[in-house]
C-alpha cells in the first residue's frame, strides 16, 4: 500500500494481526504517533518512511526480536533515538534520517549484525561512539547534517565491509584517522563541510581502486594532494574545493579514466594548465578557480579532441597570462554541438550529493544538479591579453561565458551572435574597442550582458525583439564613447539618423507642405483673443441672445 496518498493516523489494530510480518506503508500522508504496542507479534520489517508521522519513536520497538528492517526516515519524529534498538540482534537496517531527532547517538545501536545506519538530517549532539568499531558488518553509515561534533574515531578502521561513509555538513574536527586506510571496500567518502584539518592520508590514492567518490570540500586540509592514484583508479568525482592544499595538481589522476568531476577550486595550488587532463575522456566538470595557477594556455591543442565531454570549465581567479586561448576553447566538442544533442531531463550529478559554486549571471550560486545541457566557461580574473577570435562563435551550445577582468583588446567578434542559446555574456573590465556588434541582438536567450568598463564606442544596437531592450545602464557603464538608449547620452547626427515622419499619401498630401509650427501658434493666438471677447459680452450683458440661446438653451 505504498504511494497511495493514505491519510490519517496509523490504525493500532493492524498490529493485532498475528500473522502480520511486513508492513509497507511508505510514501503516504499518514500522521500521528506510532502505537506503543507495536511488537505484539512477529514483525520482521517496518517501512513507514516518507509520511508525516510525529511524536517519539517508542522504546517498545526493542521488543521486536525478529525485526530486521526499520525504515522511519522522512517523517517528523522527535525525541531521542531509542537505545533499546540495540536489543534487536537481527536488526540490519536502521533508517531514521530527515526527522527532528535529538540527543546523543546511542552506542548500543552499533550491533554486530547492523549493516545500514542512517541518522542524517537530524539535530543530534555529541560525537560518534567508539563502539562503532564493533559493527564489523556495517556497509553504509550516513550521519550527514546531523549536528555531530568531535573526532572521527580511529575504530572506524575495523569496518572492513564499509562501502559508504557520509559525514558531511557537521562539526567534526581533527585529522582523518590513518586507520581509514584499512577500509578496502570503501566506495563513497563524503566528509565535506566540517572543520577537519591536517594532511589527508596518502592511502586515499591507493583506495581509489574501489573509491568512486572522494569529497573533502570546505574543510581546513593543508599540504599537497596525494599523488598515489594508481592504475585501475575508479574515481568518478573528486571535490577538494575550499581547503588549503598547496603544491601541484597530482598527475596520477590521469590513471582515473572514469573521472567526470574534478573540483579543486579555492586552494593554493601552484601549477600550469593541466594539459594532461585532456585524456580524461569522461571528464565533464573541471573547476580550478581561485588558485595560483600561472603561465599561458596554447591557442591550439596537440590533441585533436581535447576534453571531448567537458561542459564546465572554470579557471577564473588565477594568474594565467598570454593570449586568450580562443582557438583552444573552440575545439571543446561538448560545447560546439547543439543540433541533435539528446536533452535529458535527469542529471548525472545528483548521485554525488555535492553542490558546486559557479558565478552565473554575475552571482555566485551553488548548483547541486548539473544537467547535460548545462555549459559554462569562466576565464575571468586572470591576465589574458590579445583579442577574442571569431572562432569562439563555434561554441554554439554554450550558455554562460565570462571573460571579465582580463586585459583583452580588439573588437567584440560578431560571431558571438552564433551562440544561439547563450544566457550570460560578461566581457567587462577589459580593453575592448570598436562598436557593439548588431549580431548580439539576435541572442534571444541572453538575460545578462555586461560590457562595462571597456573602450567601446558608437550607438548601442537597438532591437524591438529579444533581450537587448531589457538591459540597463549597468551593462554599458565605463564606456565613454557609447551613446543611445539606455544611456542618457544621446548620439550625434553623424551617428544617429532619425527616421523621417510618415506622412499621408495621395492627392491632398500637398496640403501639409506649409503646415508648420508658426501657423499653428498664430491660429491658437487668434482663437484665444476672439473667445475671450465673446465670453465677456455673453456673461456681462446676456447678448447677443441668439448666441446665448444656441449654447445655453435660453429662449
Amino acid at each position: 500500500m505504498t504511494y497511495n496518498q493514505l491519510t490519517g493516523p496509523l490504525p493500532p489494530t493492524i498490529f493485532n494481526i498475528s500473522s502480520l510480518q511486513y508492513i509497507y506503508l511508505f510514501g503516504n500522508i499518514l500522521s500521528g504517533n506510532l502505537p506503543i504496542d507495536i511488537c505484539k507479534h512477529n514483525l520482521n520489517a517496518l517501512h513507514l518512511n516518507d509520511n508525516m508521522l510525529s511524536g517519539e519513536i517508542p522504546s517498545n520497538l526493542g521488543r521486536c526480536p525478529k525485526l530486521h528492517a526499520l525504515y522511519l526516515s522522512f517523517n517528523r519524529f522527535s525525541g531521542s533515538v531509542p537505545r533499546e534498538i540495540g536489543n534487536l540482534t537481527r536488526l540490519e537496517d536502521v533508517l531514521l534520517g530527515n526527522n527532528a531527532l535529538s540527543g546523543n547517538i546511542p552506542w548500543e545501536i552499533f550491533t554486530t549484525n547492523i549493516r545500514t545506519i542512517d541518522l542524517s538530517s537530524n539535530i543530534l549532539q555529541g560525537s560518534i561512539p567508539l563502539t562503532i568499531g564493533t559493527s564489523r558488518n556495517l556497509v553504509s553509515l550516513n550521519l550527514a547534517k546531523s549536528n555531530i561534533s568531535g573526532r572521527i574515531p580511529s575504530t572506524i578502521g575495523n569496518l572492513q565491509y564499509l562501502s559508504l561513509l557520509i559525514l558531511h555538513s557537521n562539526k567534526l574536527i581533527g585529522d582523518i584517522p590513518s586507520s581509514i586506510c584499512n577500509l578496502t571496500s570503501l566506495q563513497y567518502l563524503h566528509l565535506s563541510s566540517n572543520n577537519l584539518e591536517g594532511q589527508i592520508p596518502n592511502c586515499l590514492g591507493h583506495l581509489s581502486k574501489t573509491l568512486g567518490v572522494l569529497h573533502l570540500k570546505g574543510n581546513n586540509f593543508r599540504g599537497p594532494i596525494p599523488t598515489t592514484f594508481s592504475k585501475g583508479c575508479t574515481l568518478q568525482s573528486i571535490n577538494l574545493n575550499g581547503n588549503k592544499f598547496d603544491g601541484k595538481l597530482p598527475q596520477s589522476l590521469v590513471n582515473c579514466g572514469q573521472l567526470e568531476v574534478i573540483d579543486i577550486g579555492n586552494n593554493g595550488i601552484r601549477d600550469v594548465f593541466p594539459y594532461w587532463m585532456e585524456t580524461l575522456l569522461k571528464l565533464r566538470v573541471l573547476v580550478l578557480r581561485s588558485n595560483k595557477l600561472n603561465g599561458g594556455i596554447l591557442s591550439t591543442s596537440t590533441d585533436k579532441l581535447p576534453f571531448p565531454k567537458l561542459q564546465v570549465l572554470d579557471i577564473s581567479l588565477n594568474q594565467f597570462t598570454g593570449p586568450l586561448p580562443s582557438g583552444y576553447l573552440s575545439n571543446l566538442r561538448a560545447m560546439t554541438v547543439v543540433e541533435g544533442r539528446r536533452i535529458e531531463r535527469g542529471n548525472w550529478f545528483s548521485n554525488y550529493q555535492e553542490s558546486i559554486v559557479f558565478v552565473l549571471k554575475g552571482v555566485e550560486l551553488p548548483v547541486m544538479r548539473i544537467l547535460q545541457t548545462f555549459t559554462t566557461i569562466d576565464l575571468s580574473g586572470n591576465r589574458f591579453s590579445g583579442t577574442i577570435s571569431e572562432s569562439i562563435g563555434n561554441l554554439n551550445s554554450l550558455r554562460y561565458l565570462n571573460l571579465s577582468r582580463n586585459s583583452i583588446t580588439g573588437n567584440i567578434p560578431s560571431s558571438l551572435g552564433n551562440m544561439s542559446i547563450l544566457e550570460s555574456l560578461d566581457l567587462s573590465s577589459n580593453q575592448l574597442v570598436g562598436k557593439i556588434p548588431l549580431q548580439l541582438t539576435s541572442l534571444t536567450f541572453l538575460s545578462l550582458l555586461n560590457l562595462s568598463f571597456n573602450n567601446l564606442v558608437g550607438q548601442i544596437p537597438q532591437s524591438s525583439t529579444g533581450q537587448f531592450p531589457t538591459f540597463d545602464n549597468s551593462s554599458y557603464m565605463g564606456n565613454s564613447g557609447l551613446c543611445g538608449f539606455p544611456l542618457t547620452k544621446m548620439c550625434g547626427r553623424n551617428e544617429v539618423r532619425p527616421l523621417p515622419p510618415i506622412l499621408p499619401q495621395g492627392d491632398d498630401s500637398g496640403f501639409f507642405d506649409g503646415f508648420v509650427w508658426q501657423a499653428v501658434v498664430l491660429g491658437y493666438g487668434c482663437g484665444f483673443i476672439f473667445g475671450t471677447t465673446i465670453g465677456y459680452f455673453i456673461f456681462r450683458y446676456g447678448r447677443p441672445k441668439w448666441f446665448v440661446g444656441l449654447f445655453f438653451n435660453v429662449q
